[in-house]
């Protein structure tokens, strides 16, 4: 058993920058492939990015490619969501979650174990 944690979100200007974090338990954090994916009102909850067990490997959707940088310290059983240049479209509730397979999938069915989620709002 998983459980995640998110902190870091809020409220920023347009152009501004938020790091989100994701404490895990458990002493199994590394046997773990992670993803942050987000919900905005309205909208199906979509995958933002993703990294690989070892932080060797990390993927982006499209839209945030350049502007976010997902990061993992397996020390701290903690994986992060560096956004900077954000824009009002990147308002959403961001979760991160936690998958038993080797490579990274963008499918929500995907992931095992999902935290409460923590809200970012961007004003333009």
């Amino acid at each position: 058993q998983v459980q995640l944690v998110e902190s870091g979100g809020g409220l920023v200007q347009a152009g501004g920058s938020l790091r989100l974090s994701c404490a895990a338990s458990g002493r199994t954090f590394s046997s773990y492939t992670m993803a942050w994916f987000r919900q905005a009102p309205g909208k199906e909850r979509e995958f933002v990015a993703g990294i690989t067990r070892s932080g060797s490997s990390t993927y982006y959707v499209d839209s945030v490619k350049g502007r976010f940088t997902i990061s993992r310290d397996n020390a701290k059983n903690t994986v992060y969501l560096q956004m900077n240049s954000l824009k009002p479209e990147d308002t959403a509730a961001y979760y991160c979650a936690a998958s038993r397979n080797w490579v990274v999938v963008s499918t929500q069915g995907a992931y095992d174990y999902w935290g409460q989620g923590t809200q970012v709002t961007v004003s333009s």
